[in-house]
């Protein structure tokens, strides 16, 4: 049976060389860490999508940024493509926890402190990879 695949959109909203990460507070993976983010809508771009999301979570303004990489994972019930893009708080933008229990802005270097959903540990390694080569270039 093929497993039917759920496209979402995560943010890595950056400061400085610091990474916003979030807390589920629900659902089967409470408790696990994440980038903020959630489904795409139809007809919607991925960068909408995450725009809105951001919206929705954290009631926060972002400017999305390009596109690190894409995640494919597969997980018992469905199968996860997840964008996952650079992003700032837009000027004068302020961050709440809507829907999640706990948030951090890890540094670079303490990515992997936190117990990350599954999807989301190869997105950890990404972003150490770049922002190692950014600070080597």
């Amino acid at each position: 049976m093929e497993l039917k695949t759920i496209r979402v959109v995560a943010a890595i909203i950056r400061k400085g060389n610091r990474i916003f990460a979030t807390q589920r507070g629900y659902g089967d993976f409470k408790d696990g860490w994440e980038f903020p983010g959630g489904k795409i809508e139809a007809g919607e771009s991925p960068e909408h999508a995450l725009a809105r999301e951001i919206k929705e979570e954290l009631d926060a303004d972002i400017i999305v940024g390009d596109l690190l990489t894409t995640v494919e994972c597969d997980y018992p019930d469905f199968h996860l493509s997840m964008d996952c893009f650079w992003a700032e708080l837009a000027p004068g933008s302020d961050m709440k926890l809507l829907e999640h229990e706990a948030a951090k802005w890890l540094p670079a270097d303490e990515l992997n402190t936190v117990d990350w959903l599954p999807a989301d540990v190869e997105v950890a390694k990404k972003i150490a990879e770049a922002l190692t080569d950014s600070e080597n270039s």
